[in-house]
């Protein structure tokens, strides 16, 4: 016997799914805007993970745009694929100089589990039985 398809989702799914969504992208938003306006401190943290420091703009810049379209409710599946690439990279550079990888894992657990709480679409793509 086939489930029928999900047509809509209750509040408190869409609520949950908000604040889990909203969490992660309130500490990517801080991080792209310290990379933007570069504090003294900034040098120091890429030099300790072996990045030049004049790729902080860039990175900023694009952690920034990554979060945005994620946040838009019509772009939010696409930002969620671009932020997985973007944490995949903030893995590799954390493992590369021996640092946990735990906060980065559940970044991105909340940023899916979030979006999947509150898109009907991705509900239906992946269904959960």
């Amino acid at each position: 016997m086939e489930t029928p398809p999900v047509t809509s989702v209750s509040k408190a799914a869409l609520r949950t799914g908000w604040v889990l969504s909203i969490l992660p992208c309130l500490l990517l938003l801080f991080s792209s805007v310290m990379k933007i306006i570069h504090p003294p401190q900034l040098d120091e943290g890429f030099t300790k993970m072996g990045i030049p420091v004049s790729l902080a703009l860039g990175l900023g810049v694009l952690e920034l745009a990554c979060t945005v379209i994620y946040l838009i409710p019509r772009t939010a599946v696409l930002g969620a694929i671009l932020l997985t690439g973007y944490m995949g990279g903030a893995i590799l550079t954390h493992v590369r100089i021996g640092e946990g990888v735990v906060p980065h894992v559940f970044f991105g657990v909340a940023l899916w589990g979030g979006l999947w709480l509150r898109e009907v679409r991705l509900r239906a793509l992946l269904p959960l039985r």
